[in-house]
């Protein structure tokens, strides 16, 4: 079933994907009737909701191929721009090796190990807890990882997150969630566009040239106000659509995702432990919701709970513990930094074994720390107990007869 639910959902991913690109068309189009209901009334407003209806449509078909054409570079401009605008939002700089030999190893050998191209990597200045993917293709694929995430994770944690996010770009989760934000922006786009036609045009329904028109007319039209009503219903159905595409991209994802880290690592107490300590932690200042729907948890509470894109911090440790034999340590809090007046201190902690910050780490080598060298580990047993050169006359020590 593992098997299944990984690898099934790659190939449901890239179909998706395309009914994405499809579904933007179609919500850019009714977007467009909209407005184009919307001028016609605002250049006739005494005429019947069958002409208003008519007229859009005949608008719609003549605008069709300006309209296609906006949307492919729209799609152009977010494929080429779209991780150089979420840089300018998060502030992410690349780094390398030299810069963060830790973070860049642990990416290094979870790549090498499952034969994935490595991402670049990322670093955010940000004393939230959280890690991000974008991209839409191996070039563009990177993996951001937040300054406060480095500091609260030991190097097992870390690598865990880093898995997670790797199990994002293998499974195709990224670049769908790179499409639904581009389609989530020029549904907006098209939306505020409208709104400000409508609002703030210096036309009036019920006024300027048209409404000096007899009772008459008005009895004949009367179409205004429906068409009216009928262009915003489509503005909400589509702003509502391209919700509910965001929504329907399923938080299962983030599931596969912490069981593909799982995969990768082969530890899921580290994975646990990461996200005990990221829950409620992870709020990005100045990062919108398209950039926070791609982080590792994105922390709703109350109403706005109903429209996460991930299911809550618990769900997925419980799903970890049922499914990958994990152990829950429950919610964590996380020690506050020290004053930098104890340092000597800060050292003796960090030379002490701790037990509650998280799973054992690794040690630095495959044998450990190794005790001093004694003088009985010398080769041939211990020297003399007079100076190790006293006794001898020679070089290489005493002759034999």
């Amino acid at each position: 079933m593992a098997s299944y639910g990984l690898y099934t959902h790659i190939a449901s991913n890239r179909r998706r994907s395309v009914a994405l690109l499809i579904g933007l068309f179609l919500l850019v189009y009714v977007m467009v009737f909209a407005g184009a209901l919307i001028a016609e009334v605002l250049l006739r407003v005494d005429a019947p909701l069958a002409y208003y209806l008519r007229a859009a449509w005949a608008d719609l078909v003549r605008v069709l191929p300006y309209a296609t054409v906006g949307t492919l570079i729209w799609i152009a401009i977010a494929y080429k721009f779209h991780q150089a605008m979420i840089d300018a939002v998060t502030g992410a700089q690349a780094v390398t090796r030299r810069d963060q030999p830790r973070l860049y190893n642990l990416l290094e050998n979870l790549c090498i190990s499952r034969g994935i191209t490595m991402p670049t990597l990322k670093v955010m200045e940000s004393p939230a807890l959280n890690a991000f993917a974008t991209g839409l293709n191996e070039k563009q694929y990177a993996v951001t990882v937040t300054s406060g995430l480095m500091a609260a994770l030991n190097d097992q944690e870390i690598e865990a997150v880093l898995a997670h996010e790797l199990t994002h770009i293998r499974n195709g989760d990224v670049r769908m969630m790179v499409i639904a934000v581009i389609i989530a922006g020029a549904v907006g786009f098209f939306a505020e566009l409208v709104f400000r036609l409508l609002f703030s045009s210096s036309w009036n329904f019920g006024g300027g040239s048209r409404s000096s028109s007899s009772s008459d007319s008005d009895r004949k039209g009367g179409g205004a106000g429906p068409a009216i009503v009928i262009a915003l219903a489509l503005i909400a159905l589509a702003w509502l659509m391209s919700v509910m595409i965001r929504l329907a991209l399923s938080r299962s994802r983030e599931l596969l995702a912490d069981a593909g880290s799982v995969e990768l690592t082969k530890n899921p107490d580290s994975m646990i432990w990461a996200l005990r300590k990221i829950e409620n932690r992870g709020e990005l200042p100045g990062a919108t919701s398209a950039v926070m729907e791609m982080c590792v948890d994105n922390p709703r509470e109350g109403f706005a709970d109903l429209f996460a894109t991930h299911p809550s911090v618990d769900s997925r440790v419980h799903a970890l513990v049922q499914y990958a034999g994990g152990h829950d340590p429950g919610p964590l809090a996380l020690p506050e930094p020290e004053a930098p007046a104890d340092a000597n201190e800060a050292q003796d902690e960090d030379a002490a074994p701790d037990t509650d910050e998280g799973p054992p780490e690794t040690p630095p080598c495959p044998w450990g720390r190794r005790p001093a060298p004694t003088d009985a580990d010398a080769p041939g047993g211990p020297p003399p107990k007079a100076s190790p050169w006293g006794a001898l006359t020679k070089p290489f020590g005493r002759r034999g007869r």
